[in-house]
């Protein structure tokens, strides 16, 4: 492509807000370091080996001088950039990828390179069957250490993109969080990439660097020459390449807008979060690792209501002691200030993180419906003992609650209890603080037999959360991460609202509080019927917090009730979409 062409829209994932404008510095080949593994001879194993333990020491090195220069950073980004280089080192010393990589060096006779490259390759996949797309996505740290020792390897440069020319926008095969650290918002307007997501690290910083990013472009990069101009939205996930007149006008208009928006949004942080009509509503935020605490105290969330604990399990041949979770849920905690904190138990399945959790579990033929959250957790008592006993004591320093995933029945809930009362007598009994009284347990309503038990499970659980994502995917059995049907993913199915309304009711009778986490809580299109079917409680990611506040004070409650009912009497979808849009419209 030339700046001569007609634009083209290239579409990928947008993994981090604004609209930049610039001229291409691509760097597409530089990643390419593929190939099919080479064998050695028995004779040459040990030199192999010795080739790889030179790569893993250079590799270290290289991360350590990294780290050193995380003090140009702003906060956020300096914070996340030294867990992502914690992690590294810690790869690279005896980890799964390391151990196997020797493995096939000594067992198979692979070469050092071609031993790295496929038990990378493995690993990642590992994470990529994840549901979660967190956990999914940390496949990106597995390939970027694989990468680097790919590099040390191969005596292969690495740019970081130093030399770029200012007003740049870089294109490249694969982006790493270390690169994306050292870039200069001053001369690179933005980036975009065949490879990663919205959850890696290489998009957490960018979002904490303010760069528009574009990930997961998997065609046309590579036609892109250098210097061609680029619009970039990180918002929509799309790079236009030689753009029209027309197209400038617009997204500079865009730009604008936008900017407008956000300070409007801004003057939000502190106020409360009200209806037209005075009613007040509660804005939590959703934590998917500890560091995002600082945007939540950052927007003014009035605590938080899903703490997502499944990333200490992460990376590791063996679970967290109670210690260390206990020390980072702590962290959470006092950095919440005395507002609630909500921690779910570990929501995963042990076949697909075995050597974290132990080869004793059989791989499940469907991981959806097998081994998992507090069925995982019921049958591993010891992993349940260690979390509740830090729970408990996290809660010393502020007030938790403790959410149970993937409830089905109310005899699983007593059990979580009966494990709560045996730890609270041994943690006496070792004179440790913990919370007194003990936190409130809850139950996540994301199974149709939680929803349609729900009456049942508002006997032994003291709140409710409606995780809106798995309970639409298992109401519609659609896997929306398979492309092939995610366009059949519906939240506003009216089975899905049913069991949701089914459930708020139920927690309204028995006068315990419900909310709703999944991502709909995030979306102000779906702000006015939560509130109209009676949700008080709203937890989010802490990016969407403001807007939501936004909305709810453009919306009456009594309007929104009445037209919630209507919805609740519809049958039909696409009617249900309309009356909501209408709804919408009033504001």
């Amino acid at each position: 492509m030339t700046g001569n062409a007609k634009p083209v829209i290239l579409r990928g994932i947008g993994v981090s807000p604004g609209v930049a404008f610039g001229t291409a510095v691509s760097m597409v080949q530089q990643g390419a370091l593929g190939a099919d593994p080479n064998t050695v001879t028995p004779d040459q194993v040990e030199s192999e080996l010795e080739r790889l333990d030179r790569a893993m020491r250079k590799s270290r090195r290289q991360i350590l001088a990294l780290k050193r220069l995380r003090s140009r950073l702003p906060t956020d980004a300096a914070h996340e950039l030294g867990d992502v280089l914690d992690t590294q080192i810690k790869m690279l010393d005896g980890s799964r990828l390391i151990r196997g990589a020797q493995q096939k060096i000594e067992q198979d006779h692979f070469d050092a390179s071609g031993a790295v490259r496929t038990k990378a390759e493995e690993i990642a996949q590992d994470f990529r069957s994840l549901d979660d797309p967190y956990l999914a996505g940390r496949a990106d740290d597995v390939l970027e250490v694989a990468g680097r020792l790919l590099r040390n390897l191969h005596d292969a440069p690495r740019n970081a993109f130093s030399d770029v020319p200012a007003d740049s926008i870089l294109l490249a095969e694969n982006i790493s969080p270390a690169d994306t650290a050292l870039m200069d918002p001053a001369r690179i307007n933005g980036f975009a990439a065949a490879l990663g997501g919205a959850q890696g690290h290489t998009a957490i910083l960018a979002r904490s660097l303010g760069l528009p990013a574009v990930l997961g472009l998997s065609e046309g990069l590579a036609e892109i020459a250098n210097g061609t101009p680029l619009i970039l939205d990180g918002t929509e996930g799309i790079v236009i390449v030689n753009p029209g007149r027309d197209q400038t006008v617009r997204y500079r208009e865009k730009m604008a807008r936008q900017e407008r928006e956000r300070r409007a949004l801004d003057t939000l942080i502190g106020q409360p979060a009200r209806t037209r009509d005075d009613v007040a509503i509660r804005l939590e935020v959703n934590l998917e690792i500890p560091k995002e605490v600082d945007m939540a105290t950052r927007v003014g969330a009035d605590g938080v209501g899903l703490f997502r604990t499944e990333f200490m399990f992460m990376n590791r041949d063996t679970p967290p002691s109670e210690d260390e979770q206990f020390d980072t849920l702590a962290a959470v905690v006092k950095a919440m200030d005395g507002k609630p904190v909500t921690i779910r138990t570990m929501d995963v399945g042990g076949e697909k993180l075995s050597y974290a959790l132990g080869d004793d579990l059989a791989a499940s033929p469907n991981p959806a419906l097998g081994l998992r959250a507090i069925r995982l957790s019921l049958k591993r008592p010891k992993l349940l003992e260690a979390q509740i006993c830090a729970i408990l004591r996290a809660g010393a320093f502020g007030p938790v609650r403790i959410l149970l995933p993937m409830i089905a029945t109310a005899s699983e809930v007593r059990a979580v209890r009966e494990v709560m009362a045996r730890m609270v007598k041994r943690l006496r009994r070792r004179g440790m603080a913990f919370a007194n009284p003990t936190p409130p347990v809850g139950v996540m309503i994301e199974v149709p037999g939680a929803a349609l038990a729900a009456d049942s499970l508002s006997q032994v659980a003291d709140f409710f959360a409606i995780g809106t994502n798995d309970l639409t995917q298992y109401t519609l059995a659609i896997d929306r991460t398979d492309d092939q049907v995610a366009h059949l993913y519906n939240p506003l199915h009216p089975a899905v609202l049913r069991l949701m309304d089914f459930s708020v009711q139920a927690a309204l009778r028995a006068r315990i509080p419900v909310s709703v986490c999944g991502e709909i809580a995030g979306d102000p299109r779906f702000t006015a019927l939560l509130i109209g079917l009676g949700i008080r409680e709203l937890s989010m990611s802490a990016t969407n917090l403001l807007r939501v506040k936004q909305r709810l004070g453009q919306v009456e409650l009594t309007a929104a009730t009445a037209r919630a009912r209507m919805v609740m009497e519809s049958h039909d979808s696409g009617r249900i979409r309309m009356l909501l849009e209408d709804l919408n419209g009033l504001a």
